[in-house]
């Protein structure tokens, strides 16, 4: 996703993509969400389109515990309570 932002923004972007799921509350992922829709609508207008669009599987582990958020927004094997699943 971040390939579709002009190369000079991408590092700002980066950080701020990067951001959202670890915001503290889903109200605080969300403001970064508008933070990244304001400055990035106009140079890359297809990836707050596809932000927009997957929205709601972005913020769905907001609705667990807390304690369960670092298992629920990784892909770690080592960290992925699934990991255990599929050995």
């Amino acid at each position: 996703m971040l390939g579709a932002v002009p190369q000079k923004h991408q590092p700002e972007a980066g950080q701020l993509l990067r951001a959202m799921p670890y915001a503290e509350t889903q109200v605080a992922c969300a403001a970064l969400q508008d933070q990244f829709t304001t400055r990035y609508r106009k140079v890359a207008p297809k990836v707050v389109e596809r932000l927009a669009d997957d929205w709601e599987r972005l913020v769905t582990f907001y609705q667990f515990p807390r304690e369960h958020w670092p298992h629920l927004r990784t892909t770690n094997v080592v960290e992925s309570p699934l990991a255990l699943s599929t050995c």
